[in-house]
């Protein structure tokens, strides 16, 4: 599927966007840009949350590349202009988080180290980061480092599933439910959150070009995830608690937390960047959960964080 290229939202120049196949024969949306004349300083390889395409991070890439980097980016699989995995589009489904990790390694080995310039750093959010973070040595040798921006490593307390209803989610996956909405869930595809009520961005401007891209093409949109993909998450951040899990980490990780996040536990991350020996931790009072969405006053903060902890970065 090609990008989409809108007046507010245009696509940087230099774009190669390729479909590639996973082991397990899922096609994938990537893209990639080379970095500026001048020599590159490496590139950055985007992980998108939940829900999130590539068109969302067009101004993104476009900052990175200021810094000299080039920039290759992928869709996971289930959505974007990536494979479906079920009949419904509307659907946020995935039987095991394991399964992303083939989405990496598909992109790792297809466009990642063929294409793009050394060294590479791995740049994740929400789930994304959640996925990076549980990869652990999978990632070895190829990201110098990583990170990760509100990364999924936990639900807010509100959410939080008690363990008797985590073990009847997982019996309900087992029995055949997986690939159904959650309970309580409206199918939602098709239909916006106001800006006043949306928990991602304070920034007026990227909400409605990030709005103007899910209306320009409907599919793009999630509506909710599957009793699958919650039951996979439980079982990602059971995994993220192992006591062992700062041993498997190959590289050095800067942990971005926004302040006003409700939509991933911003508890879980704090206790992570005690958990891991070294890591950078940023905390970003005020800003809500997409940080490189947010207004100049917290996304500033957030670029600041970037160019002192990758090597050779500034704008």
């Amino acid at each position: 599927m090609d990008l989409l290229d809108l007046a507010d939202n245009p696509i940087p120049a230099g774009c190669r966007l390729e479909m590639i196949s996973t082991s397990d024969g899922v096609r994938l949306r990537t893209a990639r840009w080379p970095a500026p004349p001048g020599g590159a300083k490496g590139t950055v390889c985007l992980f998108p949350g939940w829900s999130e395409t590539i068109e969302k991070y067009f101004h993104v890439v476009g900052r990175l590349r200021q810094r000299g980097f080039a920039v290759a980016i992928v869709e996971w699989r289930g959505q974007g202009g990536s494979t479906r995995l079920t009949d419904d589009p509307g659907k946020g489904h995935v039987r095991s988080f394991r399964h992303y990790l083939r989405d990496i390694e598909a992109f790792r080995r297809r466009v990642v180290l063929p294409d793009c310039p050394p060294p590479y750093f791995a740049l994740g959010h929400s789930m994304g980061g959640g996925i990076l973070l549980s990869a652990g040595r999978f990632l070895a040798p190829t990201f110098d480092r990583l990170v990760l921006t509100a990364p999924m490593l936990g639900l807010p307390q509100r959410t939080t599933m008690p363990g008797f209803r985590r073990l009847l989610l997982r019996f309900c996956v087992r029995c055949g439910a997986g690939p159904r909405y959650i309970p309580g869930q409206r199918r939602r595809a098709g239909t916006a959150r106001s800006f006043e009520r949306n928990p991602l961005t304070s920034d007026p401007d990227r909400y409605r070009i990030n709005e103007a891209i899910l209306a320009a093409r409907p599919l793009y949109r999630l509506a909710a995830p599957t009793l699958g993909w919650v039951s996979a998450a439980t079982r990602m951040f059971d995994l993220l608690a192992a006591p062992d899990l700062a041993d498997a980490m190959p590289a050095p990780v800067m942990l971005v937390n926004s302040g006003a996040d409700t939509v991933v536990s911003r508890l879980a991350i704090e206790t992570m960047a005690r958990a891991l020996r070294n890591p950078a931790y940023v905390l970003i009072h005020g800003a809500r959960h997409e940080i490189m969405m947010e207004r100049e006053v917290y996304a500033a903060q957030f670029w600041a964080a970037f160019d002192a902890f990758i090597p050779g970065s500034s704008e």
